[in-house]
């Protein structure tokens, strides 16, 4: 699930994501009010009005608990059908260790909007953030990309699924800007580690193609035989 040509690209990337999530919660532990620069974005973007409120709820519910079960239904479903069935486990145990570390954060942190909700990490955003890089990582593989590509296509898929996200949680008044950064940076930590520790259970070899790649560049990478 995690192609070889990745794996050395986004360890440092989950560690950024999990520095970034750590520093934002010990900055804004326990508070329970936007800071400056948040409070700029939340009047420039907050309560927005029909149509805009339309679209932001309809990306809202993507990370719904209907609407996240249809999508990782849907996924799930489409890597039995490629007989992918290591990707599956991925997308299911991916997106439930995801939700499960912003639920367990949000506690730890603190942090509190519109009255008691807890709010940081948003988990909205990380879902779809996470659901976002596995689907980049399965098309990564599957297209036999390259380090730079694949890890273009992983990142551009990660930025634009926070963002959208981000834009709606914030739009919609129920997380603070930093909230949904420290979702995306949540996504971007778990997600590798999650590829790498069901590839090294299902077996895969330091060299050895990933699941739903066959040679060349989606798979070996010569230079890992030297």
């Amino acid at each position: 699930m995690l192609p070889p040509p990745l794996r050395a690209v986004l360890g440092p990337v989950a560690a950024l994501g999990a520095l970034l999530v750590a520093v934002l919660g010990l900055l804004y532990a326990g508070r329970d009010r936007p800071g400056a620069v948040e409070e700029q974005i939340v009047s420039a973007v907050g309560g927005v009005q029909p149509p805009w409120r339309y679209a932001a709820l309809a990306t809202d519910f993507l990370a719904e608990p209907a609407g996240a079960a249809v999508l990782v239904a849907a996924a799930v479903t489409g890597c039995l059908l490629l007989r992918n069935l290591r990707a599956a486990v991925v997308f299911v145990v991916g997106t439930g260790l995801t939700v499960a570390a912003t639920k367990l954060l949000k506690p730890l942190v603190g942090r509190t909007i519109n009255g008691e909700f807890l709010s940081y990490p948003s988990g909205h955003t990380a879902f779809l953030t996470a659901f976002a890089v596995m689907v980049a990582l399965l098309a990564a593989g599957r297209l036999g990309l390259g380090r730079t590509a694949g890890t273009l296509l992983v990142l551009a898929a990660a930025l634009a699924a926070g963002a959208a996200m981000g834009w709606a949680q914030v739009a919609l008044n129920a997380h603070y800007p930093t909230d949904t950064l420290g979702g995306w940076g949540t996504a971007l930590a778990v997600i590798p580690a999650t590829a790498w520790l069901v590839d090294r259970w299902a077996g895969t070899g330091r060299g050895a193609p990933a699941a739903g790649t066959t040679g060349g560049r989606g798979g070996e990478d010569p230079r890992e035989r030297r």
